[in-house]
């Protein structure tokens, strides 16, 4: 048997943060953390469904240390809001999980301008992530996991077009927002090493997990066709997400695991199965291209590095 939520260490004490925490991957990592003790802050864009999601929970966990907080990763002000608001509440973090994600949509801009998927699965968790150094390294062994995905094998980072304003394609515009958190992950290995900080960095994929995010692109499209199909690909080929949600758990907690490395399911080239360390593709290890997106990211964003 591989590594299963029991063999998760007690998180006794712990604060954990977890992005797009309502449904799919994100509850999945939120039930197993409270289930060991961890505090965990469910950073959700619409309260209402991160209520809903507590309440899930402590139905099977009566006594679980939650809390849901407004973040909408598509919206600076919000991610600055959240991270203030988070420091006063939380002086130290000892887990973020950048969990939240959009896929295939069709072309719409964020509250600041930029493409969606790139502005909510990478800007939007570059700002957040370093918004919240301070807390992280208020902690004494921190860790950041941040979601990517298979998809990322087709990715390439359009420097010169990073928002796709001409000839928007969205499942390539999907791959480059995944390409961009391996990436980001990379770099920001690299600086936290340089620094010496006790916080470390780590990347995970869920394979092919069954969730709503497949039916989200149908949905913007009022595509019930679509929807129907996403439905039938999930049962054919997709693991639960309580299953998909099992290498980011293991990178969140598991006490052997490397800095900077990248985890997903072990079976089916990755599809299925028990989590394992994997190499990504050659573009996700280009230190060049991590640190150029870096600086891209801080002129985008205004959130520089080291923090102030």
């Amino acid at each position: 048997m591989g590594w299963s939520v029991q063999d998760i260490p007690d998180q006794t004490g712990r604060v954990a943060v977890v992005t797009g925490a309502n449904s799919g991957l994100g509850l999945e990592t939120v039930r197993a953390l409270a289930s060991k003790g961890a505090h965990v802050v469910l950073a959700c864009r619409d309260l209402a469904k991160g209520q809903e999601a507590v309440a899930e929970v402590r139905r099977e966990a009566p006594t679980a240390g939650l809390e849901v907080r407004a973040l909408d990763l598509a919206s600076l002000a919000s991610v600055r809001a959240f991270a203030d608001a988070l420091a006063q509440a939380h002086p130290r973090v000892d887990l973020l999980v950048n969990n939240a994600g959009i896929m295939a949509i069709p072309r719409r801009e964020t509250a600041d301008g930029f493409e969606m998927q790139f502005g909510t699965n990478h800007l939007g968790h570059f700002a957040l992530t370093v918004r919240l150094h301070g807390v992280l390294e208020a902690a004494p062994a921190a860790r950041v996991v941040t979601v990517a995905s298979m998809a990322h094998r087709g990715g390439r980072i359009r420097f010169d077009d990073l928002m796709h304003t001409r000839g928007y394609a969205r499942w390539r515009v999907y791959a480059q927002s995944k390409l961009a958190n391996l990436l980001f992950t990379l770099e920001l290995d690299r600086r936290l090493r340089a620094d010496g900080a006790t916080t470390t960095a780590y990347a995970a994929h869920p394979g092919w997990a069954a969730t709503n995010l497949q039916r989200r692109g149908p949905q913007h499209d009022g595509s019930g066709l679509l929807e129907r199909l996403s439905d039938v690909g999930n049962a054919l080929f997709g693991q639960s997400a309580a299953e998909g949600a099992l290498p980011q758990l293991f990178a969140a907690t598991a006490p052997d695991v490397e800095p900077g490395a990248y985890y997903g399911p072990e079976r089916m080239s990755g599809l299925w199965g028990a989590p394992r360390r994997e190499l990504p593709r050659p573009q996700a290890r280009d230190a060049q291209a991590a640190a150029r997106l870096w600086a891209v990211s801080e002129e985008l964003t205004g959130v520089a590095w080291p923090p102030g």
